[in-house]
């Protein structure tokens, strides 16, 4: 099960930290649930997170998932923007290639426009086949039109582009890219950097000075493969049921469309609190104490803005949810706020 659930010792002083909830409105065929409960419970729990003092809360994109994996974060972010009054909203991510930039632009300016300037767009490359497929779009420099996309919403998020514009100048722009090279694009596109991953700052302040942006300007914010409970040992055989899914769906769904076979799966104890690095490849599982303090030290040094934890893991039942977010906003909030360390 979990190693550990004490709080880690000698974490160093940080900024204080944002934090927010992630959704992806998955609906598992072995926990379905009506599909227009779902989606109107997640708008509450998204009310209940503002409530709460949640500082973002974020939405991803992937289509043709058995789960029935959110397909479009930016419909659901403007329905969001509709229910909320001070709390951001983000997505993480939407799949740069497979839209137009001036759709995109359009969208994103009528989110603004109804949230009153609270739209954090993040923008990734999408890497699944079928998806790529259903929209008739080729895989090939996905990572280059993505850039492109980016400096195309800058143009006409201008005095020449699309009406009615946003309402913030600019809006944040968040690239969702992984390992040591996509850091280094995001910072010469002289945009933020969709990662909490501390050790991708210095690639990323790298392709800032390349590109002759201040290393200053550098914005990063990011979600967490995490999970805090008040009660570990009391969760785990939940939350270790719906992780094993949501995991092993991500490794299924991965290679479809490919010649790859379907990896092995998931060996959760291997997993668990691990040193290992990269997408999926470690889970934070402990007190919310626990969880604060392996966020400050995964950050390091980083400029790290804004972390978001999953408000639910697989498609979890409604209690569950509504009781990971109070404990994401009412428990991991205030460690991370905080430049304090936290004693043993």
């Amino acid at each position: 099960m979990v190693q550990d659930t004490g709080v880690a010792a000698e974490s160093p002083p940080q900024r204080p930290i944002k934090v927010g909830v992630y959704f992806d409105l998955r609906n598992p065929p072995q926990w379905r649930q009506d599909p227009a409960r779902l989606y109107g419970f997640t708008l509450e729990a998204c009310e209940e997170a503002e409530r709460l003092g949640a500082d973002s809360i974020w939405f991803s994109e992937h289509h043709l998932f058995d789960d029935d994996y959110l397909a479009s974060p930016l419909t659901f972010a403007a329905a969001a923007a509709a229910r909320t009054k001070k709390v951001r909203l983000g997505t993480a991510i939407v799949i740069a290639p497979l839209h137009h930039p001036a759709e995109l632009a359009e969208q994103c300016a009528v989110i603004d426009l109804v949230s009153n300037g609270r739209l954090d767009l993040g923008l990734g490359t999408g890497y699944r086949v079928p998806e790529f497929e259903l929209y008739g779009t080729p895989l090939e420099r996905r990572y280059g039109r993505t850039d492109d996309t980016a400096r195309v919403l800058r143009e006409l998020w201008g005095p020449d582009g699309v009406r009615p514009g946003p309402v913030q100048n600019p809006v944040p722009i968040w690239m969702g890219y992984q390992g040591p090279k996509g850091a280094r694009r995001a910072g010469l596109l002289g945009e933020g950097l969709l990662t909490a991953d501390g050790a991708l700052w210095e690639p990323y302040a790298a392709g800032l000075a390349e590109a002759g942006h201040p290393v200053e300007s550098g914005r990063m914010a990011g979600g967490l493969q995490a999970w805090a409970s008040d009660d570990p040992e009391r969760d785990w055989p939940v939350v270790s049921e719906h992780l094993a899914h949501q995991l092993n769906s991500y490794r299924k769904h991965m290679v479809e469309g490919t010649d790859a076979p379907v990896p092995n799966p998931v060996n959760l104890d291997k997993l668990v609190n691990s040193d290992r690095t990269g997408p999926l490849a470690s889970f934070t599982y402990g007190t919310p104490e626990f969880v604060a303090d392996a966020t400050r030290r995964a950050i390091g040094e980083a400029p790290v803005e804004t972390v978001f934890l999953w408000a639910s893991v697989g498609g979890m039942a409604e209690e569950m949810v509504v009781r990971s977010i109070e404990t994401i906003c009412t428990r991991v909030k205030p460690v991370l706020n905080t430049t304090e360390v936290i004693a043993k």
